[in-house]
């Protein structure tokens, strides 16, 4: 992570039928079994507190959909598996497949879920009425058998507030379901750097964006460049800003949240949710990008500084017993090396950010820009500009020594990597994989895909997912908080 866990915690999955075929669309994942640090109201797991609208509501849907599920009563419907109470343990489940776009229509909707077609009309009918998805009336098809209606999330849909921290910025869009963000922002440091001057700006910056649009917020995800331990949302060593350790990141950012104004829209009191930005880059990968199907995802991936990585297993993050494993970035890859932050030597987290590649080509960045985009740039000159490639071919070395130690140690069946360590990727794809395939115990018989990441502001792309986890594990929770 490119520093520490998520602060997320997602819903447990509902008990599913046999196995699907690998090729068929899958029922959606835990996160990573709870919902971490997240403060604010959180959905309610059943229909008490909520209105009687909503519980008629729910039960009208699911009834319909059993009385339907009845009539057909033969054939194919026999072979579905029986729900008690589907309304409770599919919606979240099929928006959640809707969402992630591995339910683009009602057909693959019914063969994820394993349920009757009724069942999943009355389940696509009630995430409909909710604001959620769309179902096209023109249906999909026309080739053989019944052409099926088409599900997409609703672009005028609710939102969240997409925040994130890096070590020289902020940043802050709003982000629908799908993985979409809106326009992203970044803006400079505060000057004074402290927990809650820091929390206070990016707070205020997504209340600005919230109060700008017509459609409601619902929550807001913050994405930090520091572990935050679980469940407590502590932001253990804040390396980049000198925090005190300890300093309790997710409830000063609820309680700035709660402070800042984000509208009549929004819903009050609005959630809060913060989380380790590289566990949530490979959420967001896990779910809209290149590690989609990856049954062990290892992301790796250097921001503005420093190197983060993080683990999904079966689609859990994996966060270890207090939320700080997959600190990727602490690996010593040359003992006589630059001195890191954490006061070693020679860890990847100081060999292979942007800075180490301008100090291998004996460059300065500009101060006056961001050093990401400064050392991506210098990344993709490689093949005209002999420095940069020789600087690039000194950091890929570091890399692949991590990543053939990481290797060893998890055995992913797939590597994404982010950040800088995509264009060092593309900049030299086969002396990585040469590097990582002569370190690894397996050889070059066991090499292992190293993919380059596809989803744009990845971290705060999870940050979105983060603030939309309570409405993936209940979306009857759109109704609480209106104002």
């Amino acid at each position: 992570m490119p520093t520490s866990p998520t602060s997320a915690q997602p819903p447990t999955e509902p008990q599913r039928g046999p196995a699907p075929d690998a090729s068929a669309p899958r029922p959606p994942e835990d996160v990573h079994g709870r919902h971490g640090a997240v403060s604010g109201t959180r959905g309610p797991a059943s229909d008490e507190g909520r209105g009687p609208a909503v519980a008629a509501g729910r039960s009208a849907a699911v009834a319909g959909g059993r009385g339907a599920a009845a009539a057909e009563g033969r054939g194919a419907a026999e072979h579905r598996r029986p729900a008690p109470d589907r309304g409770r343990s599919l919606l979240g489940p099929a928006l959640e497949l809707v969402h992630t776009g591995r339910a683009p229509t009602r057909s693959a909707l019914t063969g994820a879920l394993d349920v009757t077609r009724a069942t999943a009309g009355a389940v696509t009918g009630e995430l409909e009425a909710l604001g959620l998805i769309t179902v096209d009336s023109r249906p999909a098809g026309g080739g053989r058998g019944r052409p099926s209606h088409r599900l997409a999330v609703n672009p005028a849909g609710p939102v969240v507030v997409a925040t994130q921290i890096h070590a020289d910025s902020l940043s802050v869009a709003l982000a629908g379901l799908g993985g979409r963000l809106e326009e992203v922002r970044y803006l400079p440091l505060p000057d004074a750097t402290d927990p809650v001057r820091m929390l206070r700006a990016v707070a205020e910056a997504g209340a600005e964006l919230a109060r700008a649009t017509t459609r409601r917020c619902l929550g807001a995800g913050l994405a930090l460049p520091n572990p935050v331990t679980e469940p407590d949302g502590t932001a253990l060593a804040a390396l980049h800003f000198a925090w005190p350790s300890g300093t309790p990141v997710a409830d000063l950012f609820a309680q700035e949240v709660q402070r800042a104004d984000f509208g009549p829209r929004a819903r009050s009191p609005l959630p809060a949710a913060v989380a380790n930005d590289a566990n949530l880059a490979a959420l967001a990968e896990h779910r809209h990008g290149a590690g989609r199907d990856a049954r062990h995802l290892l992301l790796v991936t250097s921001g503005h500084r420093g190197v983060g990585g993080a683990l999904v297993i079966d689609g859990r993050l994996h966060t270890g017993s207090a939320g700080l494993a997959l600190e990727v970035g602490h690996l010593t890859v040359d003992p006589q090396g630059r001195p890191c932050v954490c006061g070693n030597r020679g860890c990847l987290n100081a060999e292979t950010d942007p800075e180490a590649l301008f100090v291998a080509a004996g460059r300065t960045p500009d101060p006056g820009g961001p050093i990401l985009d400064q050392a991506r740039r210098l990344a993709r000159s490689a093949a005209d500009d002999p420095g940069a490639a020789d600087a690039v071919a000194h950091v890929v070395d570091r890399l692949g020594l991590g990543l053939a130690g990481l290797v060893n140690i998890l055995n992913p069946d797939r590597i994404v990597l982010s950040g800088l360590h995509l264009d060092l990727l593309a900049a030299a794809p086969e002396r990585l994989a040469a590097v990582v395939a002569d370190r690894c115990l397996w050889g070059r018989s066991g090499r292992v895909p190293i993919v380059p990441a596809q989803v744009d502001h990845a971290g705060l792309a999870g940050a979105a997912e983060l603030a939309w986890q309570p409405y993936l594990h209940d979306p009857q929770a759109v109704y609480a908080g209106r104002g």
